[in-house]
């Protein structure tokens, strides 16, 4: 399976990554809204908690939307998918270690990893997008730090980039489920 068919069997097969990328959205806006209504720390444990079922919350958002939230067999891109999530995994110590510190850093610190791991999203589903997006949340991660930003402000930053950059990426995805989006040819 060369690249291109790794990245087209990706595309189709997880709607172009913008269910998971709309659900991280939906976790960050219920942190940002525990943050104002309880407390920072309880929402630092909600957007650790709601991080944690992303993937599955996802893969039904996918499958109701009609795809198989799998890719298939042999595509060597599900090995850089797995590696990015332990690298995803590895970091939330050090944010939250962080919030142990400040609170206020926790949430630009889960942006900037949230926003490296969407930098590797472009080489998976082949897609710019995900450059924008990352690169997005990375300058808003600093911009907070610098401001000194509130966690709630810091969670509901996160909640509306996401947010934005899920509807783009639906869109795109849904236009191009219309096109050229059938699996590539072997795959299931």
């Amino acid at each position: 399976m060369h690249i291109e068919e790794a990245q087209q069997d990706f595309r189709h097969s997880y709607f172009g990554g913008a269910p998971g990328v709309l659900v991280s959205a939906l976790a960050w806006f219920t942190a940002g809204l525990v943050s104002i209504y309880q407390s920072p720390r309880q929402a630092v444990i909600t957007l650790l908690v709601g991080g944690m079922l992303i993937h599955p919350l996802s893969t039904l958002l996918v499958k109701a939307l009609g795809r198989s939230a799998k890719p298939a067999a042999g595509n060597p891109m599900t090995r850089l998918a797995l590696e990015s999530t332990a690298w995803l995994i590895f970091c939330i110590p050090l944010a939250y270690a962080l919030s142990r510190h400040r609170i206020e850093w926790f949430f630009p610190a889960m942006l900037l990893v949230i926003g490296g791991r969407y930098m590797v999203f472009a080489t998976l589903y082949g897609r710019r997008i995900y450059w924008l997006c990352g690169g997005t949340l990375a300058l808003a991660a600093y911009a907070l730090a610098v401001a000194g930003a509130s966690p709630s402000t810091g969670a509901l930053t996160g909640a509306a980039i996401e947010a934005i950059f899920a509807a783009a990426i639906f869109l795109r995805s849904r236009g191009a489920a219309s096109g050229s989006m059938c699996r590539p040819a072997g795959s299931r």
